[in-house]
């Protein structure tokens, strides 16, 4: 059995303070409160409530884009390609709803150069989906006329899901991963 560390504890704490109450209405006295520590002991893993935030985001945003790379390496065959993706995309985001809530709807609240390093993050994401979208049409097996657009349009059904998913809801993160895999493949499956 291992321990949790207290940077962990404040990253938690600060996780589900954020997802509760957003950014805005979170104060470090809530997030230290909820990790068990002093508002002091904050400062000493964290200076700013906004840092807590950032490392929540990046982390989030590390996590999803090692997802969808390592599931747009399971296959050289396009539609299986695309499938795998957007399943594996949209079931993290399900099992990670509280964090994708904060990583995409908390956005706004960082800084400048914070968003910048985030924007990059994204950047890669969309990147790893235009790729396989781009070789299913070279490949003539997928049919897109806007690359980038479908891209975003397919990354979004899992994105969305942070915004009203409950889990123990009446669908499963499975069920709905599999409905966008499908969703996917039948709105780009060359006829």
């Amino acid at each position: 059995m291992t321990s949790i560390t207290a940077r962990e504890r404040l990253i938690n704490a600060a996780v589900e303070s954020f997802a509760e109450k957003g950014f805005s209405g979170t104060t470090t006295r809530d997030i230290a409160s909820r990790a068990g520590m002093s508002p002091a002991a904050v400062y000493v893993h964290h200076d700013t409530k906004e840092s807590l935030l950032f490392t929540v985001s990046l982390e989030g945003h590390r996590h999803s884009l090692d997802v969808i790379s390592a599931a747009a390496a399971t296959s050289t065959d396009p539609v299986e390609r695309l499938r795998t993706m957007v399943y594996d995309f949209s079931l993290w985001h399900a099992d990670n709803s509280r964090v994708g809530r904060i990583v995409q709807y908390e956005f706004h609240a960082l800084t400048p150069e914070h968003r910048a390093e985030i924007a990059k993050l994204r950047r890669g994401i969309e990147k790893t989906m235009q790729d396989a979208l781009a070789d299913g049409v070279d490949k003539g097996v997928l049919d897109v006329a806007d690359i980038p657009g479908t891209a975003l349009a397919l990354l979004s059904l899992g994105v969305d899901l942070v915004r009203w998913f409950v889990p123990g809801g009446t669908r499963t993160g499975d069920e709905l991963a599999t409905l966008h895999a499908e969703l996917a493949v039948r709105m780009t499956r060359r006829t």
